[in-house]
């Protein structure tokens, strides 16, 4: 979940409400340093509501889409109705991997010494790109070690103390399987059409028991990864998300859409 000044219009976020009224609720954005966001009484529910207060309670955690974005006054509009039940608890679940990544990143800064924001900007975007999020790249640190990091570019100093947080706070699950989808769309919104086909993999998440991590090794194709307790486990798991891919994608209209196991790197 690299950081964005702004959220980008259609974008799920986790908001936390702050003030209820009549026509509408102010929230504010977790994953954006906090900022201020605009919820209307419209878009609270599909069906007619007598009082918004039997929806929205101040700090409640909910999770939105952006349907309105000034880049001009830095404004942000959502919708809590066109959200839907899948689409909440995925990303309730990739929140929970975002909060758990920040706070072991934290510590990480704390006994380097140096200020967390510039630790973030040091390897958030190298931890995303090659890792998936930056759990992810305390997941293989643990699994792997110093290795997985400096391989990516990470310094050693820092490498060394991601991996050991890494190896105290993180329990690696012995079975890990990996598949690979190639995704492609030649339509005008392709890029939107991809990520909800890839996002459907989340959908197969089971808190600690069964984990998944999708990120991309270069367009077209995209990494899978699934993490259980046992390989039976982890191969159902990582065969029905293919399949699920697969639907999505001719429901999406892609021109290209293929899904197979890969080895282990």
């Amino acid at each position: 979940m690299p950081r964005k000044r702004l959220p980008q219009k259609g974008e799920l976020v986790v908001a936390t409400v702050k003030k209820v009224f009549d026509y509408g609720a102010y929230v504010t954005l977790d994953e954006y340093d906090n900022m201020e966001a605009y919820l209307p009484w419209s878009e609270v529910a599909s069906r007619w509501v007598r009082n918004i207060r039997s929806v929205l309670r101040e700090n409640q955690k909910i999770v939105c889409k952006v349907i309105r974005v000034n880049k001009k006054r830095g404004t942000v509009d959502l919708s809590l109705k066109k959200v839907t039940e899948s689409e909440r608890r995925r990303k309730m679940l990739m929140f929970k991997r975002f909060k758990k990544g920040e706070n072991l990143l934290k510590l990480v800064a704390e006994q380097l010494g140096i200020p967390y924001t510039k630790l973030l900007d040091m390897v958030e975007s190298k931890a995303v790109r090659h890792y998936g999020d930056i759990l992810g790249m305390f997941e293989e640190a643990a699994l792997r070690g110093e290795e997985a990091l400096t391989s990516i570019g990470i310094p050693e100093d820092i490498a060394k103390v991601i991996t050991e947080v890494a190896k105290t706070h993180i329990k690696i699950k012995p079975a890990k399987l990996v598949g690979m989808a190639t995704l492609q769309s030649l339509a005008p919104d392709g890029v939107d059409r991809i990520r909800r086909v890839l996002m459907s993999a989340y959908d197969f998440m089971k808190g600690d028991e069964v984990r998944v991590r999708v990120y991309t090794v270069g367009s077209p194709r995209y990494i899978v990864e699934v993490t259980a307790y046992d390989y039976k486990t982890a191969g159902k798991t990582l065969e029905a998300i293919g399949q699920k891919i697969l639907e999505e994608a001719k429901e999406e209209g892609l021109n290209v859409a293929q899904f197979e196991q890969v080895k282990q790197r």
